[in-house]
């Protein structure tokens, strides 16, 4: 399903929901109400916690990199509605990046795949620097690979423990980096992912469009004797 595309592009998939779960998780953690596990919910439900958390707070300054993109249109919408103050960065905004800029938010929400190397939005490094930043919500969850934008995370969270804390004490920065993200909401993202793939299965049995392209990505890399 991943490689149903057109043009390079992914016809079919979850990300507008995995940023936003991925987004209000971070909001609510950096308001001190994410302290224990987490679980499926409705949409009703998450949204009523996010209004209710923005009482008797200033609104965040909340950065999205990759706002354009599925995930981070999701998590634009979430911190919105949280009321955050929201920075869009986009491929731009990355070419050379302003760490100082990225550092001066309360929180960071990385909706980007990178598969080069590229300089990292937040490195281990980063810890030990002035910075406003205390929260990442890691919606691409990169941490297995070479170019991972967010090297300060190696590992994913879990909805047990869906929290990382990798700061000090003196300078906390927590991670979010929960890879089923779209699970917590699951008839949101049912609905969503079913309303993408239903007008495809027509063309599924002559293998036309994405199935095509599936296919030949399944092909070369998986010779068959």
């Amino acid at each position: 399903m991943e490689y149903l595309t057109l043009d390079g592009k992914r016809v079919v998939a979850f990300g507008f929901w995995a940023g936003y779960v991925g987004a209000a998780l971070a909001v609510l953690r950096h308001r001190g109400l994410l302290t224990g596990g987490v679980a499926p919910m409705g949409r009703e439900e998450l949204d009523g916690q996010l209004r209710e958390s923005a009482a008797g707070h200033e609104p965040e300054r909340a950065l999205v990199i990759g706002s354009r993109g599925r995930s981070g249109r999701g998590a634009v919408e979430a911190l919105e509605l949280a009321g955050c103050a929201v920075t869009r960065w986009d491929r731009a905004d990355t070419v050379e990046l302003d760490k100082a800029a990225l550092l001066d938010h309360d929180i960071l929400v990385n909706c980007v795949v990178s598969s080069t190397p590229r300089e990292p939005f937040v490195g281990t490094e980063d810890v030990a620097a002035t910075r406003r930043l205390r929260t990442i919500g890691d919606v691409t969850c990169d941490v297995t690979s070479d170019n991972n934008l967010l090297p300060v995370n190696t590992a994913i969270t879990t909805w047990a423990e869906p929290v990382r804390q990798v700061g000090t004490a003196d300078a906390p920065l927590d991670v979010i980096a929960i890879d089923n993200l779209p699970s917590l909401l699951p008839l949101e993202s049912s609905i969503s992912f079913s309303a993408e793939l239903t007008p495809l299965l027509e063309d599924l049995a002559e293998r036309r469009g994405p199935w095509a392209a599936s296919l030949e990505w399944f092909r070369r890399h998986v010779p068959l004797g």
